[in-house]
């Protein structure tokens, strides 16, 4: 059986098709496309904003479908579920792309990270799990365990398109930039009681995409070591020389120091992890075509 998930975030439209094959996720196909809908305003999505959406969807499904998908879920995330006019937007992908757009809360967000990443693991840890998923709008931070799924979580209304919008004005950034991006990340998280997992795992764009900058394991070590890279060369010569997309680049200082944030809070440094709310998606379908 083949499924699919297209996520709608903040930063990029993503599609992944996956197939089960012995209990475990296998990916057939994955894209995506930098549509950039988080704004730091939070105001409407400007209407050619929604036509350009709307096509990459529909381009997307019909992946999907010459792959053999058995079924497609469009789910969208913070930028949607945020934006004033969110029901006009997931009429509109609807009327072109001929699917309905699911639009996730942030707890769905969490569950289905938890999910993704813990079930595409090679080894799963015995004790509580961790997860934290950065994405361009929004965090989740996620604890639970495997056979008894999350017992804990919280979303916050910050990711790393929205922090990029609201602060980076050079290029590269400069210090005192990042210095008021770690200080409002400081204000989000302060206070919380999170629980204190035995290990944790990173998921989403900023996480998968600095793998090829500082490794498997983020740390207040590497992930210092990443800024100072961002912070030595403009975005275009830094994403030419990892392979990363500009536009990656462009908010991966956000996204940086969300991650570090959250690995301070949760106690322990986060490891990157390859599946995420988009495998958490097609295994629930999966699950639901095969029953």
């Amino acid at each position: 059986m083949r499924s699919a998930c297209i996520d709608i975030g903040s930063n990029t439209t993503r599609l992944l098709v996956g197939e089960s094959r012995e209990g475990r996720l296998h990916e057939v196909l994955a894209q995506r496309t930098f549509t950039r809908l988080g704004t730091a305003k939070r105001g409407p999505i400007p209407e050619a904003k929604v036509d350009e959406v709307a096509a990459v969807v529909a381009s997307q499904v019909r992946m999907a479908r010459e792959c053999g998908a058995d079924s497609i879920r469009v789910v969208a995330t913070a930028a949607i579920r945020q934006a004033p006019n969110r029901d006009a937007f997931c009429e509109a992908v609807e009327a072109v792309a001929g699917l309905p757009v699911i639009v996730l809360s942030g707890d769905d967000e969490a569950r289905l990270a938890f999910a993704g990443a813990t079930r595409t693991l090679q080894h799963a840890p015995l004790g509580e799990i961790g997860v934290v998923d950065v994405g361009g709008g929004s965090s989740e931070l996620v604890v639970g365990t495997m056979p008894d799924g999350v017992s804990w979580s919280a979303s916050f209304r910050v990711g790393s398109a929205f922090l990029a919008e609201a602060y980076l004005r050079s290029d590269p950034p400069s210090i005192d930039e990042l210095d008021r991006i770690r200080a409002h990340v400081a204000g989000v998280f302060e206070g919380l009681d999170a629980p204190q997992p035995e290990v944790a795992y990173a998921v989403g764009g900023s996480a998968t995409s600095l793998r090829r900058v500082v490794g498997a394991e983020l740390n207040h070590t590497t992930l210092s070591h990443g800024l100072r890279v961002i912070g030595e060369a403009p975005a275009d010569e830094v994403a030419r020389r990892y392979e990363l997309h500009p536009e990656r680049v462009r908010v991966l200082p956000a996204g940086m120091l969300l991650l570090d944030e959250a690995a301070r809070v949760f106690g322990c440094p986060l490891r990157i992890c390859s599946g995420g709310l988009r495998e958490g998606v097609v295994l629930e379908e999966l699950a639901a075509v095969e029953s």
